[in-house]
């Protein structure tokens, strides 16, 4: 499992607000976890709820909610989840696999993902 930060761009789905993060990039994570007070600064608002599951294996909920994650020029919506405002960000497989990018752990970066055959 690769673990390292990188830069990441938030913006609110009506593109009115925008915050610029770096995220631990974790291979382990499936969704991208944002401390839910910046999301509340971005104007995201939880659409959902979630279960995920810890790294230390404990069952919790959270809010989810939408918004534009933009990396190295390339830009979607994405799901994030509202975490502990005190918690670093998060960056999910998730949010990777929508950006099309693909984690090089011996160099500690993200690189374009090879394409894949549907």
């Amino acid at each position: 499992m690769g673990v390292f930060n990188w830069p990441i761009r938030l913006d609110s789905l009506d593109g009115q607000q925008s915050l610029e993060i770096e995220a631990l990039v974790d291979t382990g994570a499936s969704y991208t976890v944002v401390p839910a007070d910046l999301l509340k600064d971005l104007d995201v608002s939880p659409i959902d709820k979630i279960g995920l599951v810890l790294a230390d294996g404990r069952p919790v909920e959270y809010d989810i909610g939408e918004a534009r994650a933009t990396i190295d020029g390339r830009s979607i919506p994405t799901l994030v989840v509202f975490g502990e405002d005190d918690a670093p960000a998060l960056l999910g497989a998730y949010t990777l696999e929508g950006l099309r990018l693909a984690v090089d752990p011996t160099h500690g970066r993200l690189i374009p993902a090879p394409h894949a055959w549907a």
